[in-house]
């Protein structure tokens, strides 16, 4: 008798001959390993009781209400928290669908019933790459009536920008205009985001029950979650960084530069930690000695106190020293400091806007609290101040070339305002303060929209005044490193070329091996009018125009607030006159080369 033969016999107790075949043919080639997961996932939800995924009849029919949970994520935090909340709604059994803005078509929205949409705003309030497309279209003259759409909306933000999470403010009230149904109110996280993010979707998951199951049962059980099963090469992450060492720090501007930029070098050994050129490395620091001795000294604080953050117990100088931001201004601080203190300078600051928000761009908290004193408790100064956070700096190293090293182009923040010294914290720490063998801890920040070409015979051209350059030295080590055949074309510009020159005699040797094949400077105040990389652009422009119809991808890494609209500026200069394109020809030029992934940005 065969071994199915045997099973066969107990069928009319368990199963009947139809739902046999079925599960036989399910499992036939499975491996050892994968009957092993399968018998388990089973098991779980024999305990559970829920139906299989595809098994529930009515509830699996193209008439069950279906979740899409979208993401426009520059830097991988919105994305992130996107992919978090579809794991809470597999695990409600909501039927549901993650995607990237970059892959959604805008004109689908019109079909969708219920939409949650996670993205972040950077620069002067812009959309990241993957969401402008469908950013503009909800807000141009195309976009359709939404009567029919039931959506939320989480944004990522910094309050010390201008325009705090304002690409969500702006797909709120744009998909509101539409006519579309608000589920819940908008939630607006700042960079301590995490704990905020996750109560408003855990609310969001209960509140779409009612709307996402049929006759009270989910549509849709999702397997079990797979990560805890899976091996990664490392476990090092933002809330679990990897403990490095400094191998150096080296000012790499001349004597008379009025920049102090450093290339650092910092080991990855033992770490299993990879990247790839584009990558970030995010940096935890702590704050200076002396600044946390000046706001204990100024509020007349003993630094020996008790204080609590996050349910954990320290002194207060351990809490002012590696727990909370004390560098960057953000008007939350400055409210709940006047709460304590009531200062009528400071209120009077606080009722204009516009004067409020350009006095804090020129100064730290610091200089708040030293031009506006008063009193408060240990622990009122801690519940103020908003959780440290780590900086991220483009990756300036490729590991084809260095290894188990990263290195960084890190420009030292470090100036004279109000007559008191003023530092950055992270630059600082890895400048100054941090010194070699020392450790720092690290973690690496995926970039997927900044990215080398698959095919190396793709040409590339580089955008990267000052520390923008950081991220095309990893493109260049890696491009030799591969022996790729593209050509590469780099505009650098800084202030002198004897004095900021920066990385000089690698590029050199870039261009003398003919891995470089254009290198276009742009040294500001070398001649009495002043030189951008913009202008470079455009007076290369023909050639520039040439290489993208050539197939070039185009990358612009820096400063967000101004050069890199300049650039933008000068790119759509470029393909009009050259390309003999209208105005809007040449916008929709350019938009298909970011839909392409042919244009790209790292911008901060």
């Amino acid at each position: 008798m065969s071994d199915n033969s045997v099973n066969k016999a107990v069928l009319p107790s368990l199963l009947n001959e139809q739902q046999f075949n079925a599960i036989t043919q399910a499992i036939s080639g499975l491996n050892s390993q994968q009957l092993t997961w399968v018998s388990g996932y089973l098991a779980g939800l024999s305990v559970s009781g829920a139906p299989i995924a595809g098994t529930t009849g009515a509830a699996a029919s193209s008439s069950t209400p279906t979740l899409t949970i979208l993401y426009g994520s520059q830097t991988g935090n919105a994305k992130a928290l996107a992919q978090q909340f579809k794991v809470k709604a597999d695990a409600a059994g909501y039927t549901n669908k993650l995607v990237s803005m970059a892959d959604f078509k805008p004109r689908q929205i019109k079909s969708e019933t219920h939409l949650v949409v996670f993205v972040s705003t950077h620069g002067e309030g812009d959309a990241p790459d993957d969401a402008m497309e469908l950013h503009e279209f909800l807000g141009g003259k195309k976009a359709p009536k939404l009567s029919s759409l039931n959506y939320a909306v989480l944004s990522l933000g910094d309050s010390s920008y201008e325009f705090f999470c304002q690409t969500g403010k702006d797909f709120d009230s744009r998909l509101a205009a539409l006519g579309a149904n608000a589920i819940c109110e908008r939630a607006d996280c700042d960079v301590d985001y995490e704990e905020q993010a996750s109560t408003w979707s855990d609310e969001l998951i209960a509140s779409l029950k009612e709307a996402l199951t049929i006759d009270g049962n989910p549509s849709t059980t999702a397997m079990p979650a797979a990560s805890s099963t899976l091996s990664t090469a490392s476990n090092f992450n933002k809330n679990n960084p990897f403990t490095a060492s400094l191998i150096e720090s080296q000012k790499i501007t001349g004597r008379y530069s009025v920049k102090d930029i450093r290339h650092i070098e910092i080991s990855l050994e033992d770490s299993g930690l990879t990247y790839q050129p584009g990558d970030a490395l995010g940096v935890w620091f702590t704050n200076a000695p002396a600044l946390v001795d000046e706001f204990i000294s100024l509020l007349s604080l003993n630094g020996d106190s008790q204080v609590s953050v996050k349910g954990e117990s320290m002194t207060l100088r351990k809490a002012l020293s590696e727990k909370l931001e004390l560098t960057l201004s953000y008007p939350g601080f400055v409210k709940a400091y006047q709460e304590h203190v009531n200062s009528s300078a400071l209120q009077s600051l606080m009722d204009d806007p516009a004067t409020f928000r350009t006095y804090l761009s020129e100064r730290q908290l610091v200089d708040v609290v030293r031009e506006h004193p008063g009193t408060l408790e240990p622990q009122q100064l801690v519940d103020a101040l908003r959780p440290l956070s780590p900086r991220l700096y483009s990756i300036a190293s490729s590991q084809a070339e260095v290894e188990e090293e990263v290195h960084l182009t890190v420009a030292h923040v470090d100036y004279m305002a109000f007559g008191q010294r003023h530092q950055g914290g992270a630059s600082g720490f890895l400048s100054e303060r941090l010194e070699e063998g020392q450790e720092v801890k690290v973690f690496v920040e995926n970039n997927n929209h900044f990215k080398l070409p698959e095919n190396d015979d793709t040409p590339i051209i580089m955008v990267g005044p000052g520390t923008g350059i950081a991220p095309f030295r990893a493109f260049m080590q890696e491009r030799d490193a591969r022996g790729a055949s593209g050509k590469n074309w780099l505009f650098f510009g800084n202030p002198h070329f004897t004095q900021d020159f920066l990385y000089q005699v690698e590029w050199q040797g870039y261009k003398k091996s003919g891995l470089l094949t254009n290198i276009t400077l742009a040294f500001s105040r070398d001649q009495k009018e002043k030189v951008y990389v913009q202008h470079r652009l455009m007076e290369q422009g023909k050639e520039v125009f040439q290489w993208l119809e050539a197939g070039a991808h185009f990358y612009v890494c820096g400063d967000a607030m101004h050069m890199a609209k300049d650039v933008e500026g000068a790119l759509l200069h470029i393909v009009e006159k050259f390309g003999n394109k209208s105005e809007q020809e040449a916008k929709e030029y350019v938009l298909a080369l970011r839909k392409a992934k042919r244009y790209q940005k790292d911008v901060y």
